[in-house]
């Protein structure tokens, strides 16, 4: 693989971000929906580029100690190369710093291979949201990562 470069997101990132989101989700989120995000103060989305494309992307909102991860896609095509895990790393790394010392977010529970990434990274399970999703109706796990101190 060449070289991944992770970075904030930005405007101009939004039609291949779109694009990425659609393919991956049941209920994409619309572009004005990212761009209104990307105004938010407490908001933190990354990209990560391999030959100038946008391979993949994360989000998450945070609230003082608290991050939420919203979204996490990878282009159907470069899945399986490690690119959400180091955007989830990067991520996670940026909020710390930020003062995030817990991180959640939710997963369909049967998305088997998201699960597993998350639970590599530290995630651990704290319980089930009931027909959390829609098209299809799917329970979320819902999923947990802290640290007892900042760095």
């Amino acid at each position: 693989m060449d070289k991944l470069n992770i970075r904030r997101m930005e405007e101009q990132d939004l039609n291949q971000v779109c694009a990425i989101e659609e393919e991956t989700f049941s209920m994409p989120w619309s572009k004005k929906a990212f761009r209104e995000t990307l105004s938010y103060y407490h908001t933190l989305f990354l990209v990560a580029e391999l030959d100038k494309e946008i391979a993949g992307y994360c989000g998450c909102y945070q609230s003082l100690e608290e991050a939420e991860i919203t979204n996490v896609a990878v282009k159907r095509q470069l899945r399986g190369r490690g690119i959400g895990r180091k955007l989830l790393m990067e991520l996670i790394r940026l909020g710390k710093e930020q003062g995030a010392s817990a991180f959640t977010l939710e997963v369909r529970v049967s998305n088997q291979p998201a699960i597993h990434l998350y639970e590599s990274l530290g995630f651990v399970s704290f319980g089930i949201r009931r027909n959390f999703y829609e098209k299809p109706k799917e329970d979320a796990v819902i999923m947990w990562r802290h640290w007892e101190e900042q760095p």
